[in-house]
């Protein structure tokens, strides 16, 4: 649930950081809460400087580097860099097309396209460099086709369907919120938030709400067990040393191969960050049909992923919150109290100096948090647990709850786009897709350990 440990990591040069929406100063200002998931860093005097001069804007004393590593390697805060050592002219655009061409808006960087044996072939102008596959290989192939001829520090990998100017600004400037991050030299990704391009349809509206390529508004270090464990590459911008380094995108994947790209990155000791000021569109699929099939296809790479990532993707589990949820799924009121306090004084002796009315929320806030990821499973990996568990008396209201509950809540906190009852209906639909689509993988492969819980923490990305 919290993490007492800070990670060791070199110090950061940056000057300027932006608090996380989890950052919380305690204990009179003596600890900080924050990140995903949440550490406790208890602060020296020294430390309490720093952590006031971040928090006002201020200069940073001398020597914040440690500290200021410590919190940004936790997502507690986030590098606000001001400059760039790069421009646009240093970036290389790549466009993997199968059929659609992309609008190539992009101005002041070199452009290649790569046609992924398009019927009829794909024919662009120069300046634009065309890549003809003679057989389809899939996005992964054709990124890494692409890659072999890029010859700038960075490379930007674009979809066809993805827009990146709104016609108002110029297409470069969804870069200079990128580029800013590769000052920091262990920054091998930058992704931009995926947005779905405004449609009026239910699909439309759906997807504005809920797309899977849209991240957020908050920006994030991304790792596995964190809030952002994944970008997709729909737009992302790398440094082209890095992506070289791990081998380029994995051709045997026709899904997940963006999840994978970074995580063999973080493997391999880079970071990556998700940076929501740079905004592209995605152009929403036409109808819940092909909304689905698109969720079933995702579902299907989850199984691939757990074999080459071990441990990384299967939800964890605390081993106490996972007896306090048993036993309000099984209407054990008294049993699950007993263990939210059991809990609660335990963490209380671990953080004996912060006030006990915030360790109890941290205990609280905890198992609320796992709760709502397994109801989360419940509709997508486990829906058949959750089938089930409809089926028995005992636990029927408290699953249905979850069920239906989670879709609600999500719907009253966003952007409300369709009334509850359609929102609620295609976000099960969503979910259930893509959870047929784990077991579908799950099956080919034979292999479950993408379906399976595990107890304990996510580990680390070495850095």
């Amino acid at each position: 649930m919290v993490d007492v440990t800070t990670p060791q990591t070199a110090s950061i040069s940056v000057d300027r950081f932006e608090l996380d929406r989890s950052y919380r100063r305690v204990a009179r200002g003596a600890a900080i809460i924050g990140g995903s998931p949440l550490r406790v860093f208890r602060l020296s005097s020294a430390g309490q400087r720093v952590a006031a001069a971040i928090e006002s804007g201020a200069a940073l004393p001398a020597g914040h580097g440690r500290l200021t590593a410590r919190l940004v390697a936790a997502g507690a805060i986030h590098p606000r860099p001001v400059s760039s050592p790069f421009t646009a002219a240093d970036v290389t655009i790549v466009h993997p097309v199968f059929g659609d061409l992309p609008p190539l808006a992009q101005r002041g960087s070199p452009v290649i396209v790569v046609d992924d044996a398009s019927s009829p072939a794909v024919h662009i102008d120069p300046p634009v460099r065309l890549i003809r596959l003679d057989v389809n290989r899939g996005p992964a192939a054709a990124r890494n086709a692409a890659l072999d001829h890029v010859t700038t520090p960075l490379v930007a990998f674009v979809d066809a369907d993805v827009t990146v100017t709104d016609g108002l600004h110029d297409a470069d400037t969804w870069l200079d919120p990128l580029l800013t991050h590769f000052t920091d030299p262990s920054v091998a990704l930058v992704a931009p938030r995926v947005a779905s391009v405004p449609v009026t349809t239910v699909v439309g509206r759906y997807e504005a709400s809920r797309s899977p390529l849209d991240l957020g508004d908050q920006p994030a270090r991304i790792a596995p067990g964190t809030r952002v464990s994944y970008v997709p590459a729909a737009a992302i911008v790398c440094r082209t040393e890095a992506i070289r380094e791990v081998g380029g995108f994995e051709t045997s994947m026709r899904s997940g191969e963006d999840v994978d790209l970074v995580w063999r990155l973080l493997e391999a000791g880079w970071t990556a960050r998700y940076e929501p000021r740079s905004v592209v569109h995605h152009r929403p699929r036409a109808t819940i049909a092909t909304v689905l099939r698109q969720r079933f296809f995702y579902g299907t790479s989850a199984a691939a992923l757990e074999a080459r990532h071990p441990g990384a993707l299967p939800l964890r589990i605390d081993p106490w919150t996972a007896a306090s949820v048993a036993a309000i799924a099984l209407r054990l009121p008294i049993v699950a109290g007993g263990v939210i306090a059991t809990t609660a004084v335990t963490l209380r002796r671990r953080l004996a100096k912060l006030p006990w009315t915030t360790t109890t929320s941290l205990a609280l806030n905890g198992h609320l948090g796992a709760a709502r990821s397994i109801a989360t499973e419940l509709t997508r990996s486990w829906w058949p647990v959750g089938v089930v568990g409809l089926a028995a008396r005992r636990t029927r209201p408290v699953v249905a709850a979850a069920i239906i509950g989670r879709p609600l809540i999500r719907w009253q906190t966003g952007e409300r786009q369709l009334d509850p009852l359609r929102y609620t209906a295609l976000s099960i639909a969503d979910d259930v897709a893509y959870g047929s689509g784990v077991w579908r993988g799950a099956i080919r492969r034979r292999q479950a350990a993408a379906l399976i819980p595990r107890l304990g923490g996510y580990r680390s990305a070495p850095r």
